[in-house]
């Protein structure tokens, strides 16, 4: 079995008998099929923005998980920048996704904070990958912060801000 892409369609091959050609693995096969995805996905990333076409540096924030010390950790590494090179200096976009999410929740315990740092200039990405998946599970919908970003996919955004020369930091 091998992989082929056909008008970004994911197509197996499979050899003569209907099985996997020697030498190919699932483990493989499933990697190749989550690039395939990935590759995908970070075409519909939301494209950085250059509001800040003087900042140094250029910085995004992953939280991916759900402990309020985490939450926490990503908040104060935000401030403690914005406080060392000031807000026309630095770049800072936080993306959320999976369990992290909850960091964007309308009723979250840091709402304040968030919306202290996205009046600095702080942007904020929310998967929303995430935020339907949970939907589909829950049956209910996701009350998110209004000022929060929509983007398809957290990982594919993070992708798209590498590229475009941001640092990627998971405190």
């Amino acid at each position: 079995m091998s992989i082929a892409t056909h008008r970004g369609r994911l197509k197996l091959r499979r050899n003569a008998e209907g099985g996997a050609r020697p030498g190919t693995s699932r483990r493989w096969v499933v990697t190749a099929g989550l690039v395939a995805a990935l590759g995908d996905a970070s075409a519909r990333a939301a494209e950085p923005s250059d509001d800040r076409p003087f900042a140094e540096h250029r910085l995004a924030l992953q939280i991916s998980d759900r402990e309020s010390a985490k939450r926490a950790l990503v908040l104060s590494v935000a401030n403690n920048l914005l406080k060392e090179y000031g807000p026309d200096r630095i770049a800072i976009e936080i993306v959320t996704f999976g369990p992290g999410i909850d960091l964007l929740r309308a009723e979250s315990p840091e709402r304040q904070a968030v919306d202290s740092l996205i009046s600095q200039g702080v942007r904020f990405d929310v998967c929303m990958n995430t935020v339907s998946t949970v939907e589909r599970e829950t049956g209910k919908p996701v009350a998110l912060n209004p000022r929060a970003r929509p983007v398809t996919a957290g990982v594919a955004q993070l992708l798209a801000l590498a590229e475009h020369g941001y640092t990627i930091v998971r405190p």
